[in-house]
């Protein structure tokens, strides 16, 4: 869409309807497609022509939301999955098998570190976590000849710290390695990864992008900035026998990972996303740049208030002028913060747990990112399964909560806040 502001691409981008068609993208909701010419269904196959072949690996209502989603990034193509975590999954398995290793930061979401610590360990993927804070060389010294990638997530969640995305991106070219970053409480509304380095760029669109707790699903956006004929990525580089000896940089140049992440990976797996979801994520993009505006405006007046609670022991959010964040988000953030806070309350797990029983505006539910307010204990439900240590390590305490603020008028956010304080 040319040279568009990110609002007016969430409404309009990836969708071009011609003379005719429908003005808003439909649902091609089949599974298969008709073709007149053999000869160019051979070319579908042989990846030399562009064309849906079967919809677990493409379809039209998918593909407009990869478009608009590449635009939003900046990247050079996107691929739709089933799910966040399957999109953490494929990015990391398209370049990085057994015997290998990569490089994450600690603080991440409780999902991620167990997919981490145990599925990818028993496919003979190692990771080795670093302290997002850590100094340049020790990162590096973490890498050897096996490392292939770096992960880390621009709002780590619950955390909430921010990822210094140009150190990161320096030691990656350092190693040779691509940066992933998984920019889902973020969104391309407050950042865009690659503009600060970043080569491959993540999203559980089930959070913000869909926005109404809807769809389930996750986006790969291939940043097209990285080189990958450095002799480190053989699965681009050498000819693929799946595809006739087919080299995957040789052909499709910028757009090669994303291309191979598709034709073999979603091919093969199949966690590909469905068009119903794909159409539901799109309506919810459409009004990403509002209601992002509305989750940052009251997850900063609430922090504000938290902060002078006397039931309260502290209150993080990367835009209050203390936080220790708050130089890195006037950074890397645009227009502000997300809609995630976490605060502690006196006291612990039994105060938390009354805390919440005393809500009634605020849902209690295991998600974030929807256009109702909602809270989590961490300890007890997404970082459960660490140990106390790797839960510091990912910045949950015992009397941590966090709250995903929504877009309703924050006063009454503020008052069903207030009268759950009464009843501890």
């Amino acid at each position: 869409m040319g040279n568009y502001k990110r609002g007016t691409v969430c409404v309009q981008g990836g969708y071009e309807p011609k003379v005719g068609e429908p003005r808003v993208l439909p649902i091609y909701q089949t599974t298969t497609y008709k073709y007149d010419d053999p000869d160019h269904l051979e070319r579908l196959f042989n990846l030399e022509e562009e064309g849906h072949l079967y919809t677990r690996i493409s379809n039209p209502t998918v593909e407009a939301l990869e478009k608009k989603y590449a635009e939003l990034e900046g990247g050079v193509g996107a691929v739709s999955t089933s799910s966040g975590q399957a999109a953490i999954l494929n990015a990391i398995l398209n370049i990085c098998k057994a015997g290998e290793n990569i490089i994450s930061t600690t603080t991440l979401y409780g999902g991620t570190i167990n997919l981490f610590t145990v599925n990818l360990k028993n496919i003979g993927i190692e990771v080795r976590f670093v302290n997002p804070d850590a100094k340049e060389e020790e990162i590096v010294s973490l890498a050897d000849s096996k490392t292939k990638l770096i992960y880390g997530e621009t709002i780590g969640n619950p955390s909430l710290n921010i990822l210094d995305i140009d150190k990161f991106s320096k030691v990656a070219k350092n190693i040779g390695i691509p940066l992933i970053v998984d920019n889902t409480v973020a969104t391309p509304i407050h950042c865009n990864p690659i503009k600060h380095g970043a080569n491959i760029v993540i999203h559980s669109t089930t959070k913000y992008s869909d926005g109404h707790a809807q769809a389930i699903g996750g986006i790969i956006i291939d940043g097209g900035n990285f080189n990958w004929n450095n002799g480190k990525f053989p699965e681009l580089t050498e000819p693929d026998p799946s595809y006739h000896g087919m080299r995957y940089v040789d052909t499709f140049k910028e757009a090669a990972y994303s291309v191979k992440l598709r034709v073999t990976l979603i091919r093969d797996l199949g966690n590909g996303l469905n068009p119903f979801n794909a159409y539901l994520t799109n309506l919810g993009l459409e009004t990403l740049h509002l209601r992002m505006e509305r989750h940052s405006y009251n997850a900063l007046k609430l922090a504000k208030w938290l902060k002078n609670h006397p039931k309260v022991s502290f209150v993080n959010y990367p835009f209050l002028e203390d936080s220790n964040e708050y130089y890195k988000a006037t950074k890397y953030l645009e227009n502000g913060a997300s809609g995630i806070l976490n605060f502690g309350i006196k006291g612990g797990i039994k105060e938390a747990k009354e805390f919440m029983k005393g809500l009634k505006l605020t849902s209690l539910v295991v998600h974030l990112g929807d256009s109702r307010t909602s809270i989590l204990h961490p300890a007890t439900t997404t970082h459960n399964q660490l140990d106390e240590k790797a839960q510091i390590e990912s910045g949950v305490t015992k009397d941590m909560m966090r709250v995903s603020v929504g877009i309703e008028d924050i006063n009454d956010i503020i008052i069903d806040f207030e009268n759950a304080f009464l009843k501890i």
